[in-house]
């Protein structure tokens, strides 16, 4: 499930990406997409800045884990259809044990719609960590 549409730029210090809200499909209800769907799109915002980092250094991306959010908040109930959102996420620290805390925002237009801080975890080998149970 892939919610966001394009990646409008990245570096080693975060990710900024856009989507279109849908006028239909998963999670659309009364002309928009609820708010806290927020949470989903800058958790694919992290996974893409993480894919990227690991494009660069040559690898392939790897499986990573959302663990919470800290202080989601939103300015709107719902995302209307058609508003065009960024999602900004920027990395406040990343662990060598890859647990990941990221500082988010959505915006549309000038305007913030949502912030969180956004906790993640990617364990250098993913399908071990699924296999031990830990997951």
């Amino acid at each position: 499930m892939c919610l966001l549409e394009r990646i409008v730029r990245w570096d080693d210090e975060g990710i900024e990406a856009e989507l279109v809200v849908p006028e239909a499909g998963l999670f659309v209800e009364d002309g928009g997409i609820p708010a806290w769907v927020g949470i989903e799109y800058m958790a694919q915002a992290i996974a893409a800045w993480a894919g990227c980092r690991a494009r660069t250094a040559g690898r392939p991306p790897q499986l990573g884990f959302l663990l919470g959010s800290r202080r989601y908040s939103s300015q709107r109930s719902s995302f209307p259809s058609g508003t065009c959102l960024r999602v900004q996420a920027r990395c406040e620290l990343l662990g060598d044990n890859g647990l990941g805390m990221f500082a988010c925002r959505i915006l549309a237009g000038d305007e913030e719609w949502a912030v969180a801080n956004v906790s993640v975890f990617e364990p250098t080998d993913s399908m071990a960590y699924l296999e031990s149970g830990q997951a």
